[in-house]
């Protein structure tokens, strides 16, 4: 714990950020040795940013801040490094082609005799692995193979090589498992003795006052708390930073679940999928539930053509033949939607504005004579952005300037202007906060009420059981078992995931740490 006399290893003082428009606002922050500092609030608070500038990756238009007591304006990421200041972005800083060992230690390769030392490399990596439960992972595996739940654990070992004063981590835990989120409070509570202070983004509220000892909630880029975390509810902080209650229910209204949009039939691909079959309704609202790794998002893939099943039929609606889809443009073309757990390489131009994100399913509505229509365009984009509460300042915003939640939105704005009538949802709510979780919980139930068919993989097990009719579960690649609403238990589900790997010395280690 930190000393709360002692003096501040970082002071904030009207910190303030201006692009167009004011995202950050007189934002005065102090943080000492050894305390972790939940930093929260809803999606385009202001968050990232004030962690950005406070990391080098952003510079800010007012204030000032001071390290040790000293002026401190990093002009790069690079440059707050060589301080000591380190952080674990939302949007991984890893090279796909590489190697987790490399990926690791890119600046600082041991060499002997003027090339790599790969033998000390992998025993170095391996160590480092191991102080966040990568164990059974090979040193060498190109880092692109990885899901994003282990891409993310990468990350975090990365930046606890070498010298680390002040730790960022915004939203780490959003794709790990419950034992990853295990060793990575371990490696936490170890900093924290070292007198490393940290600063902690997250949507998880209890998971903060788990993790924290202070709370600083950003509202419309300003500071609206900055307190001792242990006097407030959960429920308190959630109106601090939506000025509302959270609603605790989700009323999906009356839906009529029915005959199949989806039938699956025996698809998979080897290791990753055993033979699944399935069927989504209309008006039904399916989830799948699972471990990360347990071939969820594999399933998806393969209902989308993004990858070629080995075996198995999708069959689309009464259709008596089986759908030819071998690649997610003939998926489309059957009425097939797919929202995917990584929106930023694979969901979203984001150099591109909203107007074009929104529109690219859909070109033909928005052309004339060959040409695309910037007035029809706009149109589309201002009413999906009036729809879905898109915090922007117009259709002609670049995606990429928007935050998670409101990157999300644009995503699903995509495919509901598509109207496909199966739509497939990956992770939708990762990263997001309480307020655009439930405008999206809403939506999802709306698309229900029209007929539609929703499939959505979550690792939030709330979620699914929120607003889902039925939870099918998956473990090691296998559909394992299938819940009904009202049928189902939190104890039961878990069970189920577990079940595949019962038989696994490494599950069965996880199961017991």
């Amino acid at each position: 714990m930190s000393n709360p006399s002692s003096p501040a290893l970082l002071s904030l003082s009207g910190i303030g950020k201006t692009y167009i428009e004011p995202v950050l606002a007189e934002v005065s922050l102090e943080i000492r040795p050894g305390q972790i500092l939940a930093l929260t609030g809803e999606n385009g608070a202001g968050k990232s940013t004030l962690s950005k500038i406070v990391c080098g990756l952003v510079q800010s238009t007012t204030g000032a801040m001071r390290l040790d007591g000293q002026p401190y304006q990093p002009r790069s990421r690079t440059e707050a490094e060589q301080l000591g200041i380190r952080m674990v972005m939302q949007e991984l800083n890893l090279i796909p082609t590489l190697s987790i060992a490399e990926n690791l230690f890119l600046n600082q390769l041991p060499q002997r005799f003027g090339w790599i030392d790969k033998p000390k490399l992998a025993a170095l990596a391996q160590a480092q692995m191991a102080a966040v439960g990568l164990t059974d992972i090979d040193p060498w595996t190109p880092v692109g193979e990885l899901g994003v739940g282990h891409q993310q654990m990468v990350e975090i070992a990365r930046n606890l090589i070498g010298s680390c004063r002040l730790l960022v981590l915004d939203e780490p835990t959003a794709m790990l498992t419950s034992r990853e989120v295990e060793l990575l409070f371990a490696q936490i509570a170890r900093l924290q003795s070292e007198g490393v202070a940290i600063i902690y983004i997250s949507h998880r509220l209890e998971e903060l006052k788990q993790v924290a000892d202070r709370i600083a909630v950003l509202r419309d880029g300003k500071l609206v708390c900055d307190d001792m975390i242990d006097g407030y509810s959960s429920d308190a902080l959630v109106q601090l930073m939506v000025g509302r209650a959270a609603e605790a229910e989700l009323d999906l209204g009356h839906r009529e679940i029915g005959a199949p949009l989806l039938r699956v039939r025996n698809l998979g691909r080897g290791n990753a999928v055993a033979p699944a079959s399935f069927d989504l309704r209309a008006g039904e609202i399916l989830g799948i539930a699972g471990l990360i790794g347990s071939g969820r998002t594999e399933l998806l893939r393969l209902v989308f053509g993004a990858d070629r099943a080995d075996q198995g039929e999708v069959f689309i609606g009464d259709q008596a033949e089986a759908a030819d889809i071998r690649s997610p443009k003939q998926a489309i073309a059957a009425g097939i939607a797919m929202i995917t757990e990584d929106r930023k390489s694979q969901g979203l131009l984001l150099p591109q504005s909203i107007a074009v994100n929104t529109t690219l399913a859909k070109l033909g509505d928005v052309s004339k004579m060959g040409l695309l229509d910037g007035d029809a365009e706009a149109t589309v984009a201002g009413d999906y952005i009036k729809r879905l509460r898109i915090r922007s300042r117009d259709g002609s915003q670049a995606a990429g300037e928007l935050s998670g939640g409101n990157q999300q939105k644009v995503v699903i704005a995509r495919w509901l202007y598509r109207d496909c009538p199966i739509m497939l949802f990956d992770e939708p709510t990762r990263g997001i906060d309480i307020g655009a979780k439930f405008d999206i919980y809403k939506l999802m139930a709306d698309l229900s009420r029209q007929g539609k068919g929703l499939l959505i993989v979550s690792s939030d097990l709330r979620e699914l059981m929120l607003i889902c009719d039925r939870i099918a579960v998956m473990s090691a690649g296998k559909l394992v078992d299938t819940f009904e609403r009202g049928q189902w238990s939190q104890e039961a589900i878990l069970a189920a995931a577990f079940s595949g790997y019962m038989n696994s010395p490494s599950a069965t280690a996880e199961q017991t740490a």
